[in-house]
């Protein structure tokens, strides 16, 4: 067993490294049938909604995509990704990057839509990513095996080196994380989840024990979400959770 996971490791590693994003298998059906919706109703939120910039506001082009949304199960997990953009962009510029990466993703990649749920720029904006609703628990193409009840969230940056990580960002993507994760989640604890796949660290079925609020970095073999936001991970839990008590859920 353990002879075979090194030679998967030896097969993905080179190629994780200098990707980014990773796609989902697409077992569940295009449309989340009536008893899907009956499985995954929607749930009481722990943390009030932050402000989101929808995709409509950025120029998604939704004629990209060509299949109907996935949804998932709430979320008990979320991951922490960057885009490998360089640090110094204008975030007047984030709309016109957004674009670039979503026709990045579906055209290069290959995807039907941007891979993440959400986007958060160096400036603390939040930005809808993938397609589906804010309000719902859409399945994305951020963190190979483990997608299903999970949330992706992309810092635009780069973030390699430590202690240069804005303030209002890490702010950012604590407050999704309040909102997203399921009611009695805890920000700051640990939760099992079992593996879809054979292209992360994770062999297909076997369970993994994450935290969270995991980096990219923690369950495939890549340097994402970088080494600066990778280190500010426990600053986003302990925000989450004081985020958490504070709305008294």
């Amino acid at each position: 067993m353990w002879s075979r996971r090194i030679a998967l490791w030896a097969a993905v590693a080179p190629l994780a490294a200098a990707v980014t994003w990773a796609a989902p298998p697409l077992t569940a059906p295009a449309t989340a049938p009536p008893a899907a919706e009956h499985r995954w109703p929607p749930v009481k939120r722990a943390a009030p909604a932050p402000a989101v910039v929808t995709r409509t506001a950025w120029g998604a082009d939704e004629d990209m995509r060509g299949e109907a949304v996935t949804y998932t199960g709430a979320a008990r997990a979320l991951f922490v990704h960057h885009t490998n953009h360089p640090d110094d962009y204008d975030c007047a510029d984030v709309p016109e990057m957004l674009r670039a990466m979503q026709a990045d993703h579906v055209g290069r990649r290959g995807w039907d839509d941007l891979g993440y749920n959400f986007v958060v720029d160096k400036c603390g904006t939040i930005y809808e990513g993938r397609s589906g609703g804010l309000d719902r628990f859409v399945l994305g193409a951020h963190t190979t095996g483990f997608n299903s009840d999970s949330v992706g969230v992309a810092a635009l940056g780069d973030f390699a080196v430590v202690g240069e990580v804005p303030r209002a960002l890490v702010d950012a993507i604590a407050r999704i994380a309040a909102w997203k994760l399921r009611p009695g989640t805890d920000p700051r604890g640990r939760v099992e989840m079992v593996s879809t796949n054979d292209a992360s660290r994770v062999p297909e079925g076997d369970p993994a024990r994450l935290h969270v609020v995991s980096g990219h970095r923690d369950i495939v073999p890549t340097h994402c979400p970088g080494d600066a936001l990778h280190a500010e991970l426990p600053a986003i839990r302990a925000e989450a959770a004081r985020l958490r008590v504070t709305a008294g859920r």
